[in-house]
């Protein structure tokens, strides 16, 4: 029998894949072969099912890299913060068209568009937080604010920027850091 997580991990591969419209019960359980009462053993419909996916990628899209990098990163948010850029451009298993799609899904859905709102702070108060401590106090905001554009810029372009080509756009945002260091390759 799959788990909780298990079912929630393929809704988060149907929307990356295939967008809100595919999340249903049939094509979750043909994806895992298993029984609709299977899904119904671990969430209430379809409407219940949809919060928790939410909160799920949210934690899992989100708090998870929040966590590490304040866990893993080093002792200086500047460390905390070129271990959170290796994480995000290591990070490819679909996660560009999964944050595509969970946009695409927040311009026609009040629940969904009150989540992104709240990734999207999270997300920038994050790098803000890390960006003041390691010196950037004036511009802190500002430049939090074209760290993460450069991701949701770099998620948009067709064909994909490679990881190596976004690590120098990145680094040459973070020279922009009044009182920065030069980033570390």
């Amino acid at each position: 029998m799959a788990s909780r997580r298990d079912w929630l991990e393929e809704g988060l591969r149907v929307l990356g894949e295939e967008g809100a419209p595919a999340l249903t019960v049939d094509r979750l359980a043909a994806r895992l072969k298993l029984t609709k009462g299977s899904f119904y053993h671990h969430f209430k419909g379809m409407a219940g099912y949809r919060s928790d996916l939410l909160a799920h990628y949210e934690a899992e899209h989100t708090g998870r890299y929040v966590a590490d990098a304040d866990r893993r990163g080093g002792d200086t948010p500047r460390a905390r913060l070129l271990y959170l850029r290796e994480l995000v451009l290591d990070d490819k298993d679909g996660s560009d068209a999964l944050e595509i799609a969970v946009r695409a899904w927040a311009l026609q859905d009040p629940e969904v568009h009150a989540l992104q709102q709240r990734v999207d702070r999270t997300r920038v108060g994050y790098l803000r937080e890390l960006v003041r401590g390691a010196g950037g106090d004036a511009d802190a905001t500002p430049l939090a604010r074209l760290l993460y554009l450069l991701l949701v810029g770099a998620q948009q372009v067709v064909p994909p920027l490679p990881a190596e080509e976004l690590r120098e756009v990145y680094d040459l945002a973070l020279r922009l850091a009044p009182h920065g260091e030069e980033p570390v390759a």
